[in-house]
C-alpha cells in the first residue's frame, strides 16, 4: 500500500507542478487535472475495492492528503469534498445507490455535499431547505451557501428537512432548478469552486433520496463532516510541511549581518514552533486515522481534536512562515502567502475552531 500511496504522490505532484500558483490567482483549477485524479481514484480513495476504489484506510489516504495539501490547498479542498460525498453515499446509501454512484467517483465524475445556509451552519435547527414527497417523485426547495467544489461538481448530496427530519438527495447539476453561482474572490482556497447552490423546485425520481430519507439531520450532518474534517486535519499538515520547507530553505540561504538569517535566535524561534506544530499536528492526525481505522469508541472525539490541532496550528505556523520570508513571502501566490489565507478558512470549515472547543470540552466532561 506504501508503494501506491507513493506513486499517487508522484502522480498528483506532476500534475500540480509549479502551476499552483497561477490556479490561485486564477481562482480555477484545470477540469483535465480533476478529471484525471478521479478517473484514478485519487479524489477518494478511501472508495472500497468493490466499488472501483483505491480502498485505502486512512493513515494512507490521509498521508496523500496531505501531500497534495502541500501542493495545493484548493485542489485538496475539492479532494475534501469528493470524499465526504463518497462517505455520505457508503455509509447511508442503500446497497443499489452505492453500487450506481460511487463507480463514478472513481471513473471522472465529481462531487460535493451542500449542508450550510445563510442562517444554518452549526445550527441544524435552523435550516430551511426541504424536500417532500409525492408518489415516485420528489420536489426539493433552498439555498445553500459556500459548497466546496459545486463549481466542479456533476452532482451534488443537498442535506435537506423532510417533515420533522432530514434527508440527502442526489441532485445531477444539470437538473432543471438548479442554479450553481461561483463566490467571487474568497479569502483562501481561491481555486476550490466555492458556490452558492440554489434549489428551485428541483423535481426528481425517488431514488435520488439517499436510504429512503427521515433520519435524524445531526447524523446527516455528522456523517459528511466527521470525513471532511479529517481530511482538512490531514490537509492542513501538509501546509505545515509547505511552510517549513521555505522556512527552512529562506532562513538558511538568506543571510542578515554577516550570518544565515537562522542562526539568528528571534528567527529559530518561528523554526522551532514551525516544526514543533507540524509534528503535533502530524501525530494528532495519526491517531485520528488509527481510531477511524479501528472504529473506535473514541473516534468522533479524535476526529475533532485532530482538526481543531492541525487547523490551529496551520494558522499560525503560516504566519510564522509569513514573518521568517518577510517581504519574500508575501507576494500574492506564493507558497506561505497562499497557506496563510487557506489555513485561516481551515479554523472556519467543518466546524469552527469555536465549535470543535464546545466538543471537546463535551466529550472530556462527559467523562467525569
Amino acid at each position: 500500500m506504501r508503494e501506491a500511496v507513493a506513486l499517487a504522490g508522484a502522480t498528483v505532484t506532476e500534475l500540480v507542478g509549479d502551476r499552483a500558483d497561477d490556479w490561485d490567482l486564477a481562482g480555477e483549477l484545470p477540469r483535465d487535472v480533476l478529471r484525471k485524479l478521479a478517473e484514478a481514484g485519487l479524489l477518494a480513495a478511501q472508495i472500497p475495492a468493490r466499488y472501483g476504489g483505491p480502498g485505502w484506510n486512512s493513515t494512507d489516504s490521509g498521508e496523500f492528503t496531505a501531500e497534495v495539501g502541500s501542493l495545493c490547498g484548493s485542489l485538496r479542498s475539492v479532494m475534501t469534498a469528493q470524499g465526504m460525498a463518497a462517505w455520505t453515499i457508503e455509509r447511508l446509501g442503500d446497497p443499489a445507490q452505492a453500487t450506481r454512484l460511487l463507480p463514478r467517483l472513481v471513473s471522472g465524475d465529481t462531487a460535493a455535499v451542500a449542508f450550510s445556509e445563510e442562517q444554518a451552519g452549526s445550527d441544524l435547527s435552523a435550516m430551511t431547505t426541504s424536500v417532500t414527497v409525492d408518489g415516485s417523485a420528489l420536489t426539493l426547495t433552498g439555498r445553500k451557501t459556500w459548497v466546496t467544489a459545486a463549481c466542479y461538481a456533476d452532482f451534488l448530496l443537498v442535506v435537506a428537512r423532510m417533515g420533522a427530519e432530514g434527508a440527502v438527495v442526489v441532485v445531477p447539476r444539470t437538473a432543471p432548478g438548479v442554479q450553481v453561482h461561483r463566490i467571487g474572490d474568497p479569502l483562501g482556497c481561491r481555486a476550490a469552486g466555492h458556490a452558492h447552490v440554489w434549489l428551485d423546485e428541483v423535481r426528481l425520481p425517488l431514488d435520488h433520496l439517499l436510504g429512503g430519507g427521515r433520519q435524524p439531520l445531526p447524523l446527516l450532518v455528522t456523517t459528511a463532516l466527521a470525513y471532511g474534517r479529517m481530511s482538512v486535519a490531514w490537509g492542513c499538515v501538509g501546509m505545515l510541511r509547505a511552510c517549513l520547507a521555505a522556512a527552512v530553505e529562506h532562513a538558511g540561504s538568506r543571510r542578515q549581518f554577516g550570518r544565515p538569517l537562522g542562526d539568528h535566535q528571534l528567527v529559530a524561534r518561528h523554526v522551532a514552533d514551525l516544526w514543533a506544530g507540524e509534528q503535533i499536528a502530524t501525530r494528532a492526525c495519526e491517531h485520528a486515522s488509527r481510531c477511524w481505522d479501528a472504529d473506535a469508541d473514541d473516534l468522533g472525539a479524535a476526529v475533532v481534536l485532530a482538526k481543531y490541532v492541525s487547523a490551529q496550528h496551520a494558522a499560525a505556523g503560516a504566519a510564522a512562515a509569513v514573518q521568517v520570508l518577510a517581504s519574500a513571502g508575501t507576494r500574492d501566490g506564493h507558497v506561505v502567502a497562499r497557506a496563510y489565507r487557506d489555513a485561516k478558512l481551515m479554523e472556519i470549515i467543518e466546524g469552527s475552531s469555536e465549535m470543535c472547543q464546545l466538543m471537546l470540552a463535551g466529550h472530556a466532561l462527559s467523562r467525569r
